[in-house]
């Protein structure tokens, strides 16, 4: 009987102590989190830097394009992903058309974006006569311009109305506000070269009225022409 007895204690299973395992537990617990949110984070980033943005408008100057409130998303590999810190893009799929709708650094002050439209490209030929947009001698056919100004202006604000002949260089852009009589552009500061260029507005997926505190359904998914 005592062989007996002390086989059968022989082989009770042993008891693991758990109180040196919780640290050990809790430290992989910690780590797992740790590196979830460091993915996320840099998978963020990535996303961000090379293939979308989110941007709200502060300004009325591409109305009724785009109002104050509206919170949109840019598309950041249409014309090449840029490489941070340099002026390199790759894999661009296609170069900036007349048309776009573009967000840029503003030229003057690179820690500002700007949101316009593309009227010129590299070679054209962009003339303004009495609020007249004429491109390569053709007068340019934008379906949302809108003006909301009356004519009598300030004589600095003349480049608005009219602006002589002017070719876009190469690498550069001529960029306009759909609301003409309120947008500080080219007309302005000049031309937005290549390299300030953050990407191609495609879609609002947020609208805000904060005049009268309601949301804009009726912008909400819509594409951005």
């Amino acid at each position: 009987m005592e062989d007996y007895k002390n086989v059968c204690e022989d082989n009770k299973p042993a008891q693991s102590p758990v109180q040196p395992d919780q640290p050990v537990k809790a430290k992989h617990v910690v780590r797992e989190y740790a590196e979830s949110i460091i993915i996320a984070i840099l998978l963020a980033l990535v996303i961000r830097t090379f293939i979308v943005q989110a941007f709200k408008i502060p300004s009325g100057s591409m109305e009724d394009t785009l109002a104050i409130g509206d919170h949109l998303l840019v598309n950041k590999f249409i014309y090449g992903s840029k490489i941070p810190f340099t002026g390199n893009r790759v894999l661009t799929i296609r170069d900036p058309r007349q048309g776009d709708v573009v967000v840029f650094e503003y030229p003057e002050d690179p820690s500002k974006d700007f949101i316009k439209r593309v009227v010129g490209v590299p070679g054209d030929v962009v003339e303004v006569k009495n609020k007249r947009v004429y491109v390569n001698g053709k007068l340019y056919a934008n379906p949302h311009e809108v003006h909301k100004e009356s004519d009598t202006i300030p004589k600095e604000m003349n480049p608005r109305d009219n602006k002589d002949p002017i070719t876009v260089p190469a690498n550069s852009y001529f960029v306009m506000g759909d609301n003409r009589d309120r947008s500080y552009d080219s007309r302005f500061w000049g031309f937005v070269t290549r390299d300030k260029l953050k990407g191609l507005a495609f879609i609002k997926y947020w609208s805000w009225d904060k005049d009268k505190l309601r949301v804009r359904f009726g912008s909400i998914g819509k594409l951005i022409d």
